[in-house]
């Protein structure tokens, strides 16, 4: 496994993300950000920042394995979420959650950026993954 996901000593500590990773392999992975749209392009859980977090995730996943990459292999996640403020956050992270349980991964070094709007109205998140495999 090319990479190697760290929390250490001195910097705070969540089990949300890890701060660092450090990666060894030589081709790079760079997903496109990733909304809540299924297959058929329709946008799911519509104002639920929960279940659009977990589908964007489902999605990264899913550019993740055409690639032949897993979240095992992700370096850095970028998530931007319209008109952020910290009460979101347990909506946030419960989609983080119900993700991580269902594929089994634990999130790499990740920026949350808040943003006024993204391309379409409805969309509450978007999510953009670099992943380095062997």
């Amino acid at each position: 496994m090319p990479v190697t996901l760290l929390n250490p000593d001195g910097l705070m500590k969540t089990e949300m993300y890890r701060q660092v990773a450090i990666a060894t392999g030589t081709r790079q992975v760079h997903i496109a950000g990733q909304v809540a749209y299924d297959a058929e392009g329709q946008l799911v859980a519509r104002g639920d920042l929960a279940g659009q977090v977990a589908q964007s995730l489902r999605n990264v996943s899913i550019a993740l394995t055409a690639a032949g990459a897993t979240f095992k292999d992700v370096v850095r996640l970028t998530f931007y979420v319209v008109d952020w403020k910290r009460e979101l956050l347990p909506d946030f992270a419960a989609g983080i959650e119900r993700v991580a349980g269902e594929l089994k991964f634990v999130p790499a070094p990740a920026s949350l950026i808040g943003v006024s709007v993204l391309f379409e109205p409805g969309v509450l998140v978007e999510i953009e993954a670099t992943a380095v495999v062997d």
